[in-house]
């Protein structure tokens, strides 16, 4: 019975039901060495579910072009979030999001603009991963995933944005 029900379903709305269930916190972020696009898929075995980033050359038959076929969603994902961690506590990032929340408008200065990005850090945790997926969308532009390691685009905009929501957040507590 469920399965002629499943068969009634469009496939379209199956799909999108289903990635909505399955949290990609770099879809559309992530880029493998040949530059190239990698979207991010699962399987389940044994009930478990196991997720991946998988190079658009492979999922399209090209795998010579491929040296990354796919990854472990969870370990680069982690790796990303680390990566940003450390970015967002050195001074060069400190002073290009100072300066891009002053282009905006914003009255904060450099100490105001460092404490929120040090709040960030042990908040992080106790975020929902729709949270997280949503301000790594507003802080990566891009993440390259290369032979030897990751390299990370930031958004300065995207930093302004999350400095001033973290002082709202700050005020309003």
């Amino acid at each position: 019975m469920a399965s002629t029900s499943i068969l009634r379903e469009s496939p379209r709305i199956r799909g999108c039901r289903s990635r909505a269930a399955t949290p990609a916190l770099l879809k559309g972020l992530l880029f493998g060495p040949t530059g190239r696009a990698m979207s991010p898929t699962h399987t389940r075995r044994s009930g478990k579910l196991y997720r991946y980033y998988v190079c658009q050359a492979a999922l399209k038959g090209e795998v010579a072009d491929a040296q990354i076929r796919r990854v472990s969603a969870a370990s680069i994902e982690a790796a990303v979030v680390d990566q940003l961690r450390a970015l967002l506590k050195s001074p060069e990032v400190v002073m290009a999001t100072w300066r891009a929340a002053k282009a905006e408008g914003g009255v904060y200065s450099e100490a105001t603009v460092r404490e929120a990005l040090d709040r960030l850090d042990p908040l992080w945790e106790e975020l929902f991963p729709a949270e997280q997926a949503r301000i790594v969308q507003l802080l990566i532009q891009r993440v390259d995933l290369k032979s030897d390691g990751l390299e990370l685009r930031l958004r300065t905009q995207g930093l302004g944005i999350v400095v001033q929501e973290l002082g709202t957040f700050r005020r309003a507590a």
